[in-house]
């Protein structure tokens, strides 16, 4: 069917020995452009799930030598558990959210800002995070209390996240003087 493509529309309507130009084809430009921008989106991701494997074998070596306690935590370290949580199947690494938990709490490294304490909220699980919770409230009642003494708050949490929630909420009322 002559005419029914932009291409033969053009052809029938040029001047004789007219030489198509891609080049000058507004439709093939935003074809070409758009299969460029799918190509870079495409390389962005995977050059991100890449950062994200990688840091996720460096806090597994860190939790094989034993020094995790001591690492800051940075950006991204979410999905870096989310893959550790992946490659284990639905087993969870509770050392790395008992690590996360605690420098959630303690507003280290990354989650000093309060912006990534935030954005933390939305891509941690709740248990996390009101183990977290729990662990901020616990320090205010026994300032210094070591990581071996708070462990029982992430069996609570683990175990019933919403009732440590409202707990860590409980125990935040009464410090602050409220009822």
């Amino acid at each position: 069917m002559r005419g029914t493509y932009p291409t033969d529309q053009l052809l029938t309507v040029a001047a004789p020995d007219t030489v198509y130009d891609p080049d000058a084809d507004d439709v093939v430009q935003a074809e070409l452009a758009a299969d460029a921008a799918a190509a870079a989106a495409r390389e962005a991701e995977l050059r991100e799930a890449a950062r994200v494997a990688a840091r996720a074998d460096e806090l597994q070596a860190l939790r094989e030598l034993g020094t995790l306690e001591q690492t800051e935590p940075r950006e991204g370290d979410e999905a870096a558990r989310d893959e550790l949580t992946r490659r284990a199947g639905s087993y969870v690494q509770k050392d790395v959210d008992a690590w996360l938990a605690h420098a959630l709490a303690a507003h280290r490294g990354h989650y000093a800002d309060p912006a990534a304490r935030v954005t933390a909220a939305d891509l941690l699980p709740t248990h996390l995070l009101a183990h977290a919770a729990l662990l901020t409230e616990l320090a205010h009642l026994v300032p210094g209390a070591g990581v071996d003494q708070l462990a029982f708050a992430a069996r609570l949490a683990a175990a019933d996240p919403e009732a440590s929630g409202d707990l860590a909420a409980f125990l935040a009322r009464a410090r602050s003087g409220q009822n």
